[in-house]
């Protein structure tokens, strides 16, 4: 079909360790789940809200699977980019079908990067020491200029 485009671009952090597991056929895959936050200032009250959302990450390319069982860790700021997935299983205990959608991570438009920084030692997992390697992320804005409400 042309004119049709399936990609997703996620920067978030783990929620857990990475799953990793054998496939039948012998190959690794991983499975991440992936947390992306969304701020605002509340109209009516003016107090900060937060909303997060969680996406299931699924990767089959063999190399980013190395990377991330040897790199990636509960906590971990990544950039993935892959491709929206619905899969479809039958629930033994009820009959039910039940669908799961997940990013998948396959091919050669896939990637994933990670974007802690290297030498922030063993407390990279804190938001306050980290710093993602984002264009415009050393602007040196105050934050609080940033809290604009959103206009939708």
């Amino acid at each position: 079909m042309a004119g049709s485009l399936n990609k997703v671009q996620l920067i978030g952090r783990l929620g857990a360790d990475p799953e990793i597991k054998q496939m039948v056929n012998g190959k690794s895959v991983a499975r991440l789940s992936i947390a992306t936050s969304q701020s605002w200032k509340d109209k009516s009250s003016g107090e900060r809200k937060e909303k997060t959302e969680w996406h299931r990450v699924v990767i089959f390319n063999e190399g980013l699977v190395n990377v991330v069982q040897q790199y990636v860790k509960k906590g971990a700021n990544v950039y993935v980019e892959g491709q929206l997935s619905t899969r479809k299983w039958k629930d033994e205990a009820t009959g039910q079908d039940k669908y799961s959608t997940e990013v998948v991570l396959q091919g050669y438009n896939s990637s994933l990067t990670m974007l802690d920084s290297r030498n922030s030692g063993s407390n990279s997992n804190l938001v306050s020491e980290n710093k993602s390697s984002l264009p415009n992320d050393n602007l040196n804005q105050d934050n609080s200029e940033l809290d604009d409400e959103i206009p939708f």
